[in-house]
C-alpha cells in the first residue's frame, strides 16, 4: 500500500469519525429545541469535543501538507484558520447563559460542518480508492 494511500486511509477514517461527531452535535442541539434537554446538560456534553474536533480537524490537515496532499490541504485550511480565529476570540464553547441566543446560529455552524465532512469523506475515500487502483 502506497503512502498517498495510508494517507487518505487515515482521512476517511477520522473523517467518519468527525461526521460522527457532528451528527451527535445535530441531534443534541435539536434535543435542545424541543426540551428534551435542558442547556446546562447540552453544554457540558459538546464542550468536551469542541477541541478535539478542531485539533483533530488541523492535524489532518498538516498531515496532508507534510504528505504533499495540495488538493486536501486546500480544502481544509479554511476550516482550520475559521476554528483558529473562533478559537483566538474564546467563541469557541458552548455557554449556557447565552445558548438560546445563538441557537440558530450553532445550529447552522453544525449544519456547515456537517456537510463539509460528508464531502470530505468522499472525497477522502475516491482519493483512497484512486490511490490503491494505481498501486496495482
Amino acid at each position: 500500500m502506497s503512502a498517498e494511500a495510508m494517507v487518505f486511509l487515515f482521512g476517511v477514517i477520522v473523517g467518519a469519525g468527525l461526521l460522527f461527531v457532528k451528527v451527535f452535535f445535530v441531534i443534541l442541539i435539536s434535543d435542545l429545541e424541543v426540551d428534551y434537554i435542558n442547556p446546562i446538560e447540552l453544554c457540558n456534553k459538546l464542550n468536551q469535543f469542541v477541541l478535539p474536533e478542531m485539533f483533530v480537524q488541523a492535524f489532518m490537515a498538516f498531515i496532508f501538507l507534510i504528505s504533499g496532499q495540495w488538493i486536501a490541504t486546500a480544502w481544509n485550511l479554511p476550516l482550520v484558520a475559521y476554528n483558529a480565529n473562533k478559537v483566538m476570540n474564546g467563541k469557541h464553547m458552548f455557554d449556557a447563559t447565552e445558548i438560546f441566543r445563538t441557537l440558530g446560529q450553532h445550529k447552522k455552524e453544525c449544519f456547515i460542518k456537517l456537510g463539509f465532512y460528508l464531502l470530505s469523506f468522499f472525497y477522502y475515500l475516491y482519493r483512497m480508492i484512486l490511490a490503491l487502483v494505481n498501486d496495482s
